[in-house]
């Protein structure tokens, strides 16, 4: 598991460029049902898990940013830190509305509603509950192969140096 959280910040700023990427106009064409429906996907699927600190963990970073250029007001930065955080909570539902906006630019409101439906299905259900272990059983057999992969690939430098009269 450990190995998959090292990946989080990178997915993260996957899902960022993703969702950012998603050009104005395709945003603005979206219709309310379609937006709806697309919530209701992320709503089904706990995408609000994945943003659920963005606040509070953005004001820790940008204050210890703050801190590390004025280590004089560090007690200052720190009292505040709380205050900042507070007047900005329940902005990271802004990331929601992107995360909608990309669904519903990427897919028809009839192949959203079709979604919706899927997953209320029980195998949609099933797709739900398990696909988080699903992925981190693969990513765990991912991460043991490019251990041992790496291995032999030392393996075939070693042999391939040995070749040239050189041992490493």
């Amino acid at each position: 598991m450990k190995s998959v959280l090292k990946f989080l910040p990178a997915a993260t700023l996957a899902l960022g460029l993703a969702f950012g990427a998603v050009p104005a106009a395709a945003q603005q064409k979206a219709s309310p049902a379609a937006i709806a429906a697309a919530k209701e996907i992320l709503v089904m699927k706990s995408a609000d898990k994945i943003y659920a600190n963005a606040v509070p963990g953005t004001v820790e970073q940008v204050k210890g940013r703050l801190i590390a250029q004025n280590l004089n007001y560090q007690k200052d930065l720190n009292e505040l830190a709380p205050v900042v955080a507070k007047q900005l909570a329940g902005r990271e539902k802004e990331i929601g509305d992107g995360m909608a906006q990309a669904y519903a630019a990427q897919f028809t409101e009839q192949e959203l509603k079709d979604l919706v439906a899927f997953y209320k299905s029980t195998l949609g259900q099933k797709l739900i509950n398990s696909e988080p272990r699903a992925i981190e059983q693969g990513m765990a057999f991912t991460n043991s192969w490019a251990q041992n992969f790496a291995e032999t690939v030392a393996s075939a430098f070693r042999a391939e140096m040995k070749k040239r009269g050189k041992e490493i």
